[in-house]
């Protein structure tokens, strides 16, 4: 036991000891270049993609200078030619003048530099794609952007593809996707205020919104609430969401996501405010509320007839898949004398041999659904759709044969699942409340169903998002409440913006 502790005690000592966070960015930027590259040195430790590139002039012996970057994360043309051969090869460079001054103004040919004393913005701006160059005998450097890394190319969403309108999505880096909104809301009114969450991934947030629509309310209330992320990371925007929604338990969705940008320049256009979360293509808007769900942009491409009519379709197809297995199991377990005779006999005949009771059914089939739509949104396109179809076919199949399940289970369910593709965007709502009205109705019938419809009402009524009621309009008869809610009305008559948020309710081609 005593030579194993002597052998662990050797082996840490021979480890590099690394050197904290605290007391590397404790340091300032000082004069002499050597301590300047020691303390980059140390602060990426064991990090080989950091590239320490100490230079000189050729017109100037006294100039020495030093460039630090991520290797893959800059543009290497600009850092190679605008940067280091500019500064090498420059006849200004003499001696006994600023020459800091001399480089920063007359010789670096990039748009964009600051200057830095503090290490902890330096080691932000290296790891974010930015090179820093130090100068010999000044205790300051220059931060240059620089950033270059390879991204993925403006296209179409695949989640939100439509047949008539814009085809651009956003991508993950965060500059590129504010300037699809910038060019879609031509503005000065448009404002980009930006913010630091993560306390190491340090991930760059953007509040994007309109200053003469804005409720500055709801601005400060969302400020507060990203101002109190007090996680280390955030990959995702659904981590920024679930820290700053509301109701956090409700199974609604309080805060709207996107990757359109048609999307969100129309709800910026209403007073509502944007997120965009560095890294991912997914932008959430404030407030969100109910009617959104059943809204797509497609509807204002569209004639307004054609677009009420679908939206009418959605609705009633939330309410079907919310339904109809609760009422068929109601129907057919407690309240017979319902159903016309014809249909309860052929219920019946289907069901003869059948081992399970009809919510033993119904369940099995739903998992089943549900595991099919799993399975075929993990696998790639082409295999995922034909084990969609295939493994519907053949399952419900031979479930009825092997009088496992009846054959109007597998209607009641088909038809279920359909109207479920339809509101996909309250899919993990429906399956719950789904549920919650079966085991309602397997108990005590369509009293059970009434009751769970009744407590979905309450729910919906109390939940706010951001100060705004959930069920905004959707209660009113005021015509100028309803023109986009349950029907799309024509542009003419849609004078006004939601009160609840903005300050300039009025619609007016003039501002």
């Amino acid at each position: 036991m005593i030579k194993g502790k002597e052998n662990n005690a050797e082996r840490q000592e021979e480890r590099p000891v690394l050197i904290e966070a605290e007391s590397v960015t404790g340091k300032a930027v000082s004069e002499k270049l050597e301590e300047n590259m020691q303390m980059i040195q140390d602060m990426f430790f064991d990090d080989d993609t950091v590239i320490v590139r100490p230079f000189g002039s050729q017109n100037n012996d006294g100039l020495r200078c030093c460039l630090v970057m991520v290797d893959g994360m800059v543009n290497s043309e600009i850092a190679h030619f605008h940067i280091m051969e500019a500064i090498i090869e420059c006849p200004e460079l003499k001696p006994f003048e600023d020459l800091f001054e001399t480089v920063y103004n007359k010789v670096v040919s990039v748009g964009e530099i600051t200057t830095a004393t503090g290490p902890s913005q330096l080691a932000e701006s290296i790891v974010s794609g930015e090179t820093v160059l130090f100068v010999d005998g000044y205790a300051k450097a220059m931060i240059i952007n620089t950033r270059g890394w390879m991204m993925r190319s403006v296209q179409e969403p695949e989640p939100e593809k439509v047949i008539r309108g814009p085809r651009e999505g956003f991508v993950e880096s965060i500059l590129i996707s504010l300037s699809l909104i910038r060019r879609k809301i031509a503005s000065p009114d448009l404002k980009f205020r930006f913010m630091t969450i993560g306390a190491r991934t340090h991930t760059k947030v953007c509040l994007v919104y309109h200053e003469a629509l804005v409720n500055h309310d709801i601005l400060g209330e969302v400020i507060r609430r990203i101002n109190r992320y007090d996680l280390d990371g955030a990959l995702d925007a659904q981590y920024v969401e679930e820290m700053i929604r509301d109701s956090p338990y409700s199974p609604f969705q309080t805060v709207g996501s996107t990757e359109r940008p048609d999307i969100v320049a129309a709800k910026l256009l209403e007073g509502r405010i944007a997120i965009f979360v560095d890294g991912t293509p997914a932008v959430l808007t404030v407030p969100y509320v109910f009617i959104e769900s059943f809204q797509v942009n497609e509807d204002y491409y569209l004639g307004y007839v054609l677009s009420s009519f679908v939206r009418i379709v959605r609705i009633v197809a939330f309410f079907f898949t919310i339904s109809i297995p609760a009422v068929y199991l109601s129907l057919v377990a407690f309240h017979q004398e319902l159903l016309p005779t014809p249909l309860m006999l052929s219920i019946l005949n289907a069901r003869a041999g059948v081992p399970f009771p009809s919510i033993v059914e119904i369940l099995i089939m739903l998992m089943t659904f549900e595991v099919l739509r799993e399975a075929g949104a993990r696998m790639s396109t082409g295999i995922g759709q034909a084990l969609g179809i295939v493994g519907a076919l053949v399952v419900g199949q031979a479930a009825v044969e092997a009088r496992i399940v009846s054959a109007p289970i597998i209607i009641v369910v088909a038809f279920t699942a359909i109207c479920d593709m339809v509101g996909i965007k309250h899919h993990g709502a429906v399956v719950l409340i789904r549920l919650a009205s079966i085991v309602a109705c397997a108990f005590i019938g369509l009293y059970g169903y009434f009751l769970t419809i009744a407590a979905l009402g309450i729910l919906l009524l109390s939940t706010r998002s951001f100060g705004v009621p959930y069920m905004l309009s959707m209660a009113s008869f005021d015509p100028q409440d309803l023109k986009d809610t349950y029907v799309r009305a024509p542009w003419w008559f849609m004078k006004f913006r939601p009160g609840f948020m903005t300050r300039d309710a009025k619609r007016r081609g003039k501002p």
